[in-house]
């Protein structure tokens, strides 16, 4: 007899899953024993309405797949979800960029590092809040007081931003570029082709946990 095909989630009229996330509480409770309180389950479970794509394309196996690779590089960020902000708060002056015709309105100092992505700069606020509906520009310390928008900025990094790669993380896993290019689109040659190799095999040993914990495959291409 053929093997049996793996389920695939309901999809609406968009080809978006219509169940719930494919990491149960109890899956990302494993994964992030220690976080801190404020990246609440119910609050990613609420972000993913703004890209219902997210994590619910291509067959289970691969829906799997791009959950854990976006966790993988979310923990690396955040070290294990333990950190909202950023940790050095010497930092925090440098991501004004006033040459942005709408420059920093909540203060130079107010652009720092925050959420599973840790957004940085007033352009990315500003870019991010468009896409999300959210004045993220003018109130930058929602991504540290409501757990549902840190999310969706994680989310919106990962499905729409390429960095200094060729794909969005979405991209590289939904069309099967590699996990290597997911961190290409998040730290580039900061990391990549040699730039910091333990940095990167870091990312690569949390993602393949990750698809241990999920019951799914990293498939090919994980080290950039």
């Amino acid at each position: 007899m053929p093997d049996t095909p793996a389920p695939v989630p309901p999809q609406d009229a968009t080809g978006s899953a219509t169940q719930p996330f494919v990491v149960s509480e109890a899956q990302f409770d494993q994964m992030f024993p220690s976080r801190n309180s404020f990246y609440t389950y119910a609050g990613l479970v609420d972000a993913l309405k703004a890209y219902p794509e997210f994590a619910s394309t291509g067959g289970e196996e691969v829906a799997k797949r791009e959950a854990a690779a976006f966790l993988a590089n979310v923990d690396h960020e955040t070290l294990n979800l333990q950190y909202v902000t950023e940790i050095n708060t010497a930092l925090y002056g440098n991501y004004c960029d006033p040459a942005q015709p709408y420059g920093c309105p909540a203060g130079n100092d107010a652009y720092f590092g925050r959420g599973p992505i840790q957004l940085s700069w007033n352009f990315n606020y500003k870019t991010a809040g468009d896409a999300l509906g959210i004045d993220l520009l003018h109130h930058p310390e929602l991504v540290e007081t409501d757990a549902s928008v840190a999310w969706q900025t994680g989310i919106w990094y990962w499905m729409t931003q390429p960095g200094e790669g060729e794909f969005t993380g979405h991209e590289a896993i939904v069309d099967e570029h590699g996990f290597a290019e997911a961190i290409r689109a998040i730290n580039g040659p900061l990391e990549c082709d040699g730039g910091n190799p333990r940095q990167v095999q870091s990312r690569v040993d949390r993602f393949v946990a990750f698809c241990d914990i999920l019951e799914t495959t990293p498939g090919h291409h994980l080290s950039c």
